[in-house]
């Protein structure tokens, strides 16, 4: 398969979840070596969930499928990963000198453009390429505008449409202690 048929797919995704009510006309799949690993449609209204975006249910979708023998949250598994590390690029500004693979060498094929949520999904999970077929204009058109959000994420946070302000810093230090002090933790 190629380029056209992986977007084809992505767009009959987006074009069923229209179909059955289940949400917005957007699919993607998700692809690595010319193969699909993973599909994922919008299903917000079948869900009632807002971060059940096409892109974000992929994601999810390729993780469980890359990784099968994730255990599950219990206490006998509570310190196990299935993430192999990875050395940072050259070049990179990170200062951590290794993270968890995630979906480096894999590439998304969406039916529109991505949201700033799903183009955030995107880079944590560090996959190498996003291929849409419509634009944001487009996707303005019939009625699903982004662009107040990347607007928003100019301003100063105390200009912000969502009230945002941090409080009781000394709360949250502990858990940032508590990351810093583990001796095995795993960066990703």
């Amino acid at each position: 398969m190629g380029n056209k048929e992986f977007l084809a797919e992505a767009v009959r995704l987006a074009t069923e979840s229209v179909e059955k009510g289940w949400g917005g006309p957007f699919g993607a799949v998700l692809t690595r070596d010319g193969e699909i690993l993973a599909r994922g449609q919008n299903r917000v209204l079948l869900t009632g969930d807002p971060t059940a975006h096409a892109e974000v249910e992929t994601i999810r979708t390729a993780s469980q499928v890359l990784n099968p023998e994730a255990p599950t949250i219990s206490e006998e598994h509570q310190n196990e990963s299935t993430l192999q590390y990875v050395p940072r690029p050259e070049g990179s500004t990170d200062v951590v000198p290794e993270r968890a693979r995630m979906l480096q060498g894999c590439s998304i094929y969406i039916s529109g453009a991505p949201c700033p949520m799903c183009m955030s999904a995107i880079y944590w999970s560090r996959i190498d390429n996003v291929f849409y077929s419509c634009d944001l204009a487009a996707t303005r058109e019939i009625g699903f505008d982004d662009s107040f959000q990347y607007e928003d994420f100019q301003r100063p946070l105390d200009e912000r449409r969502i009230r945002i302000e941090q409080i009781h810093p000394e709360l949250g230090a502990g858990a940032y202690q508590a990351w810093m002090e583990k001796p095995d933790r795993h960066p990703y």
